[in-house]
């Protein structure tokens, strides 16, 4: 790089080898940093292809490049940005400023699986050095833009070399809201990341400038002196900051090498295009961050001698498109000082005011200048090239600018913020506003600045209207951002939208409502007397669905298998939420595609369960009413009940199948054969585990009375399928449970089955109650037969009775502290079983309170004596002795018995064996 300029920045060089000896106690190692700064500015400004330092999001740096564009008019601006980016620019003319390039990845192919989905978003406002090159390099003919940054993939291969992560965000600035969850967990990219790498550089600059965060210093010692100087002087200086913190950074190895590769593999990209396009260099223009810019890598510049290999992409697919953006989010993701980007967009406005530079600007953006009178003036001749010249040393020699105070706009400041506070519940007055404007200047004056700033201002608000509480939703602090210029949040145009968010925006139409406007629109679906919003109605249950809480939340109406809906009421923030629906347009392209393909990667998934996947099968019905995949995933519930080995998913499979039953019954003529299957397979596979699940601690009583309560009541349906009753009878024999609970449980199927009677269970928990050393236990039976209702409903009322009793005899110990207990369980595991208890409690309880005195209750009312029925029967047979007779034939017994006892032969036999009548009646009352 020797040539004629090589005394360029001599001059400077000594000065700093003075410096160095003076200040420095070893001036080897402070003189050879000063002098490597000097050379890395003075490397870069010699290079033919200019570079262009910027910082990201900087007024100052977005003026000098609107400055240098409109002077150099470049044949080819080199933008760092990912490469796989480009197509989607072009789409930034339908689109409201901020909004961020995305990058995004559902299912990688190369990347670890923990790591999807991958998303790399780029921000881009207006007051942003990148966005005037975009603007100019795609609305000036003949202008070509180059990205030469790595593509998204690269992004994430460099990443899994060392640590995948974000961008660390500032641990002092403050929570972000909302809206900085729009680019969510994505990989943040972004030009000109110029912050001290070294936390000891950073804490002596805040230290020395009086300031608190990094963002201020920034914008006083930086922003402000660059916003007037020419383009030589912002040049050098922006390198110089770059070459300072590079040198200054840590060692961190991985850091350091992603660097230098970022820098080699934009260098080797503009080197391919200049030499399959012959571009001069001088036609050109590379725009990157000033760290990049001050590079030190072997292949720095166009004639750089070695060639980078840049590695093949993962076979991932990726999908690219624009997300809305907001000034909160770049702040959170970027470790940004809130209030910092609004501050920038309020500084870029009086830049462009102050230096009358005309900035460039999308054709056909909303807010662009259609003026006739500024498309027909031509445009300035491009400025030749000048040999440069050192501009850092009277730069550096200069006293700071001390800006006087603005009066008025300080006053406007303090007059605004109090009206603000007022407006937000605090009981603000004019005196707080002198106070603010006063304290402003006092704050500012302390920190040696004349002009109190945005940030002195703020510090001003907070000190003089903050109170203890924060009256309503938003403190001082964020009142004042809001003055500054607001957390504006950009918006992606139709045109710009993936084909499934217009498909949306399409159906949804009828509802002739404005779904880009952000907030909460109510819509209201009379589907009875507009059949055709029946469509909008199947869109907005996939919507809530698919995309995050808020997005799409129904007020009034449900969807239920086998219902139809007649009204509905909704409220939408499609517009708040127009980032999340982008990201379904990634996924494919109709929202039906989508959540198909989101119910087979539940089905289909490694943590698949069969409540999971009968769960997809009743949302593919219920909300795609698609028979294909219904079938389709209740084969894989087959295949996953019949893998399980724990009963943990049981209720959730006995509801789900009880559900999908009754709609298929009620709305088809046959079962699917897969349910079908299910059933039959559930039969036998809950036969097999139910020993096992009786004696395992691990599931508890509520998943055994699932089990139950599938085998009683898919018991039909089961046998008729060719299941044998015997293998359930065994696996009940089969139990032995140690579990008070589960040993009621076991009592009731047992009952069920015809093991156990009535007589035999009641006698088993008197038994129980007049043990004193059950007692204490007494409860966790009972906690049993509360669970026994879900496969016996049909001992409801004996659970009733069970309870009663022991209300009446337990010992106030044991009884109070399990009544918690009891509604806890009937809270949490039987709300289903509650009602079943209180409407058979309200059958036999007596309904008024006078009653109660001389009420008995069922199960305490003696009946008669045995014996004084036998007489009655005799008499009533002997009364109709045809009966007797009509049985005896019954039973093949001929007439010639009737002569061996005088009389009635019937009426005779019945009164010499009276067990005869009973066991008749018993079998009449059972008939």
């Amino acid at each position: 790089m020797s040539g004629p300029h090589e005394g360029t920045f001599e001059a400077l060089r000594g000065q700093l080898q003075e410096a160095a000896a003076t200040f420095a106690d070893g001036p080897d190692a402070l003189e050879g940093i000063l002098l490597g700064i000097v050379d890395d500015v003075d490397r870069a400004v010699r290079e033919p292809l200019e570079i262009f330092p910027v910082c990201h999001h900087s007024p100052a740096s977005a003026i000098a490049m609107a400055r240098r564009l409109r002077e150099k008019q470049p044949k080819v601006v080199y933008l760092e940005l990912c490469e796989d980016m480009a197509p989607l620019l072009t789409e930034l003319r339908n689109c409201t400023l901020p909004v961020a390039v995305q990058a995004f990845a559902t299912e990688v192919d190369g990347f670890p699986a923990e790591w999807s989905p991958l998303s790399v978003v780029a921000p881009i406002t207006e007051a942003s050095a990148e966005y005037q090159a975009i603007a100019y390099a795609l609305d000036t003919p003949g202008v070509e833009l180059v990205l030469v940054d790595r593509s998204s993939d690269h992004v994430f291969q460099w990443d899994a070399r060392g640590t995948h992560s974000a961008e660390p965000a500032d641990p002092d600035a403050p929570p972000a809201e909302e809206e900085a969850a729009l680019h969510g967990q994505a990989v943040g990219v972004e030009i000109g990341d110029l912050r001290p790498r070294f936390a000891d550089l950073e804490e002596h600059l805040l230290r020395h400038g009086k300031v608190r965060h990094w963002s201020e210093w920034w914008h006083q010692y930086v922003e402000l002196p660059l916003g007037d100087c020419d383009h030589d002087t912002y040049r050098q200086v922006m390198l110089l900051i770059g070459s300072l913190f590079r040198r200054l950074a840590p060692g961190d190895p991985h850091r350091v090498r992603v660097d230098g590769d970022r820098e080699r593999y934009m260098w080797t990209r503009m080197r391919e295009h200049l030499a399959a396009t012959g571009t001069d260099p001088a036609d050109c223009l590379y725009v990157c961050g000033a760290f990049h810019a001050a590079s030190r890598v072997p292949e720095f510049g166009v004639h750089g001698t070695d060639t980078f290999e840049i590695g093949p992409r993962s076979a991932t697919t990726w999908q690219h498109g624009l997300i809305p953006s907001s000034h909160a989010a770049i702040e959170a993701q970027f470790g940004l000082a809130a209030g910092s980007v609004s501050i920038a967009a309020t500084v870029w406005a009086k830049n462009v005011r102050r230096t009358r530079v005309e900035p460039f600007r999308l054709a056909g953006q909303a807010g662009a200048r259609t003026s006739k009178a500024k498309k027909a003036t031509a445009a300035p001749a491009p400025v030749p090239a000048v040999p440069p010249s050192d501009k850092l040393t009277g730069f550096l020699r200069q006293p700071p600018v001390l800006d006087r105070l603005d009066e008025a706009e300080l006053l406007g400041w303090s007059v605004e913020i109090v009206r603000a506070a007022r407006r937000n519940g605090y009981l603000a007055s004019t005196a707080d506003a002198i106070a603010v404007f006063e304290t402003s200047i006092l704050l500012a004056g302390m920190r040696d600045r004349a002009r109190p700033t945005p940030y002195d201002f703020q510090d001003a608000a907070v000190t003089c209207i903050e109170k203890d509480a924060v009256p309503g939703r938003r403190d001082v602090r964020r009142l004042v951002e809001i003055m500054m210029g607001g957390d504006r949040v950009g918006q992606v145009g139709y045109d710009a939208l993936p084909p499934l968010a217009r498909d949306v925006h399409d159906r949804l139409a009828p509802l002739q409502l404005k779904l880009q406007q952000r907030g909460v629109q109510r819509a209201l679906l009379d589907i009875a007397s507009q059949p055709g919003l029946e469509r909008c109605s199947d869109v907005l249950w996939m919507l809530r669905y698919l995309m995050p809480q808020g997005a799409a939340r129904p007020i009034m109406g449900e969807r239920r298998l086998g219902e139809r809906p007649i009204q509905e009421s909704w409220d939408l923030a499609l517009g708040t939420h127009q980032r999340a629906l982008i990201e379904l347009g990634y996924e494919g392209v109709s929202i039906e595609q989508v959540l198909e393909q989101r119910l087979r990667r539940t089905a289909y998934g490694p943590h698949a369960t069969a409540a999971t996947v009968l769960e997809a099968v009743e949302d593919a019905t219920l909300y795609l009413r698609s028979r294909r995949l219904a079938d389709e995933l209740g084969s894989r519930a087959l295949e996953v009940l019949s893998a399980e080995r724990s009963v943990d998913g049981a209720p959730e499979v006995l509801r789900r199948v009880r559900r999908l039953l009754a709609h298929y019954r009620t709305s088809e003529p046959v079962l699917p054969p897969w349910i079908e299957s299910f059933v039959k397979a559930g039969y036998a596979h809950y036969c097999t585990l139910l020993p096992t699940a009786f004696t395992d601690d691990d599931a508890t009583v509520r998943h055994v009375a699932a089990m139950l309560g599938f085998l009683f009541s898919m018991e039909g349906l089961a046998l008729s399928l060719g299941c044998d009753r015997t293998q359930l009878e065994l696996a009940v024999a089969q139990s032995h449970p140690q579990d008070p609970s589960k040993t009621a449980l076991l009592w009731a199927a047992q009952v069920q089955l015809g093991l156990l009677s009535r007589a035999d269970l009641r006698a088993r928990c008197d038994e129980l109650l007049g043990n004193p050393l059950v007692v204490p236990a007494y409860p966790r039976y009972l906690s049993g037969l509360v669970h026994a209702l879900e496969p016996v409903p049909g001992l409801t009322d004996f659970v009733v009775e069970a309870v009663s009793n022991a209300f009446g005899r337990l010992p106030d110990p044991v009884l109070l502290p399990w009544l918690p207990a009891l509604i806890t369980t009937l809270r949490s595991g039987g709300a289903e079983l509650a009602p079943l208890l209180i409407r058979e409690a309200g059958r036999i309880f007596p309904g008024r309170l006078a009653a109660l005195d001389a009420w008995v209750p069922p199960w305490l009312a003696q009946p008669e004596p045995e014996a004084a029925h036998r007489p009655g029967r005799a008499a009533l047979l002997a009364a109709h002795p045809a009966t007797c007779d009509a049985v005896a034939s019954l039973l093949g017994c001929d007439g010639a018995w009737e002569a061996t006892e005088p009389g009635p032969s019937g009426v005779a036999l019945a009164g010499r064996h009276p067990e005869t009548a009973v066991a008749l009646e018993v079998l009449l009352a059972g008939a």
